[in-house]
């Protein structure tokens, strides 16, 4: 054990005795703002404050016997649990997801184009389990939790219910229709004969174009709700998106990230789960901002004006719905 560290062990329990103080580490003893080469005691307070307002037994002494010391203001030290824990009135940037899904973020509070009332907006896959209207795997009122499940939410932490969405349609889509399901038991049966272990399904291709992964929820009570963004404030407005544009985006895994528009027009197919994808079109691409449970952020620029919904994306890359695209869709207005 060298100096520093038995210093450390030795005051760590008298440090904690003083008033605003956190806690204590070893680190480079930082002078004017550039850190040097001098190991020190580092005492990270809540606030550092001038000598000159502190009692005499408040001041950490310059050294600590033979080791120098460096005081750190570090604020005061939580877990971070804000974006996944319950929230009221819950800001957009937080956790939120369809009783049934995992969890996923409050992108924004828009307002309904016609009614004007405040509505929730997320992506289809969180808000309503990545139906396409008939799968039943999630209907109009479901309750939408605030956490989403995975974050621990329950019964009691229902913020709203679905309210509106547009479908995602799968690139290849079991046929429904009475004829082609008479054929593909005739089929079944006859491969059966040769291949036991085998089963027959007849699919057929959608020619639905997915332009967006969106829905909305309205929330139980206004009051639940807030139009702030954490860390990023009030939307001012949408904008077109344009190659080489900046853009932030604060959301329920990794907070607040960065990064610029790659490219445009794109069209791109998303797994969906094992085995399901769809394609998207007309979509926006940047590089890497999010991580599982980032989906349904917004994106904004620099001035927080609003370029698109996050929904899905990979180490390299995130891909983006259209804002404008969005809100054409959905019917509503910031």
């Amino acid at each position: 054990m060298d100096r520093e560290e038995r210093i450390l062990k030795k005051y760590t329990k008298k440090l904690f005795l003083i008033d605003n103080v956190i806690g204590a580490g070893i680190g480079y003893k930082t002078v004017r703002g550039e850190r040097t080469h001098t190991k020190a005691l580092l005492v990270f307070v809540k606030k550092k404050l001038p000598k000159e307002v502190l009692k005499r037994s408040q001041i950490i002494p310059q050294k600590i016997e033979d080791v120098e010391t460096d005081v750190v203001e570090v604020g005061e030290i939580r877990l971070l649990n804000l974006r996944t824990g319950k929230m009221r009135p819950a800001k957009p940037g937080v956790s939120i997801g369809h009783y049934k899904v995992t969890a996923g973020t409050f992108g924004a509070l828009v307002r309904d184009a016609v009614t004007k009332e405040p509505l929730i907006l997320s992506n289809n896959h969180v808000l309503a389990n990545a139906t396409n209207g008939r799968d039943k795997k999630a209907s109009i009122k479901d309750p939408i939790l605030q956490p989403g499940a995975y974050d621990g939410g329950k019964k009691d932490d229902v913020i709203g219910y679905l309210y509106r969405f547009i479908p995602i349609e799968k690139d290849l889509s079991q046929i429904e229709c009475p004829v082609a399901k008479a054929g593909e038991r005739i089929v079944d049966r006859a491969i059966k004969i040769v291949r036991p272990n085998y089963d027959v399904k007849f699919f057929k291709k959608k020619s639905f174009q997915n332009l967006v992964d969106a829905a909305l929820a309205k929330p139980l009570n206004p009051s639940d709700v807030s139009e702030e963004i954490l860390e990023l404030g009030f939307v001012r407005g949408e904008t077109t998106p344009q190659i080489g544009l900046p853009v932030i985006k604060s959301g329920r895994t990794s907070g607040i990230t960065k990064s610029e528009i790659k490219a445009l027009s794109v069209v791109i197919k998303v797994m969906l789960g094992d085995n399901e994808e769809a394609t998207f079109y007309d979509q926006i691409l940047t590089g890497p901002m999010a991580k599982p449970g980032d989906s349904g952020s917004l994106v904004l620029t620099e001035k927080n004006e609003a370029v698109g919904l996050l929904f899905a994306g990979s180490e390299e890359a995130t891909l983006i719905n259209p804002i404008l695209t969005v809100m054409k869709l959905l019917r509503f207005t910031f």
